[in-house]
């Protein structure tokens, strides 16, 4: 009868449903503008670009997927404060700070603790990070006008490492 237990409760764990890969932490800041994301080239995130106007909020981002730099959302002013990963490294938290408008400050946390800071503390605190311990960012979502980001989401997955292509 133990014995009978004992698989019974391994055959129902083996039909348990596996813990999703992906999440989405919703977006936040005013939402008005055009809506974009950040998806496009082919495989993992290695790089983020993000402008800012100094003491104000953030501008425009630009995410590299593999080798290649996808489209730039929002608007440039200045130099681009950029983070490189190294290979094996992910982004795993973005955190920041937003107002009515805009997106005011922005963090990106990488699997080795390194972080990309950019824009003001001002406001409302967000952070996001994936719902499962494996995941990495995939993309960003959101809004911009004219000005700079309005709004900002983050998606995240489990993704395969061996179609990473680093440049």
């Amino acid at each position: 009868m133990f014995s009978f237990l004992i698989v019974t409760v391994l055959f129902a764990s083996c039909l348990a449903a596996p813990m999703s890969s992906y999440s989405y932490s919703p977006s936040v800041g005013g939402g008005a503008g055009t809506s974009f994301s950040t998806a496009g080239g082919n495989g993992n995130i290695r790089a983020i670009r993000v402008w800012e106007i100094s003491s104000a909020y953030i501008t425009g981002i630009q995410v590299r997927n593999g080798a290649i730099w996808g489209k730039r959302v929002g608007r440039v002013v200045g130099s681009a404060q950029e983070l490189i990963l190294f290979d094996g490294e992910t982004i795993v938290q973005v955190s920041g700070k937003y107002h009515s408008v805009y997106i005011y400050q922005i963090y990106f946390v990488t699997s080795r603790g390194r972080t990309l800071v950019a824009g003001q503390p001002t406001t409302n605190s967000f952070n996001f990070y994936p719902a499962n311990p494996k995941a990495e960012l995939k993309l960003l979502s959101g809004r911009f006008n004219h000005a700079g980001i309005t709004s900002l989401g983050a998606h995240w997955d489990v993704m395969d490492r061996n179609q990473t292509t680093y440049a």
